[in-house]
């Protein structure tokens, strides 16, 4: 019958339903976060002059040059160093969405959603600041 009141019981077996699905997903969603929060990457360019180690945002944390490094033109360390943080910039990325995959799933519209983010903000264009 449409508009009809439905059975209490069944409105209560609805709502337990649906609250369990969200406390699923709260549940899903911290422990991407946690996973998220503790992700690092770290990178050597393929000349082994550079290592960088860059965090979840995309955040450089550590950068160690080897003694490789001072028998080249310092231009080309500056560009394996910027090459090499993007690299790493691209592994967090694809590393976040397994993390999102494995949490949220892959057919998740969140999931989605934070992947792209995720991807876009540490896709963009790593310039070094003028004055440099």
């Amino acid at each position: 019958m449409v508009g009809a009141i439905p059975d209490p019981e069944e409105s209560r077996e609805r709502l337990q339903a649906w609250k369990g699905r969200i406390d699923q997903l709260a549940a899903d969603t911290q422990a991407m976060s946690d996973r998220m929060q503790n992700l690092r990457v770290t990178v050597s360019d393929p000349n082994h002059m550079v290592s960088v180690t860059v965090d979840s945002t995309g955040n450089l944390l550590d950068l160690q040059l080897t003694e490789r490094s001072r028998r080249v033109e310092i231009q080309h360390v500056s560009q394996a160093i910027m090459e090499t943080i993007r690299e790493a910039k691209v592994q967090v990325a694809e590393e976040a969405k397994e993390i999102i995959e494995s949490t949220l799933g892959g057919e998740s519209a969140a999931g989605r959603a934070i992947a792209e983010r995720v991807r876009n903000q540490l896709m963009l264009p790593v310039e070094p600041e003028e004055g440099w």
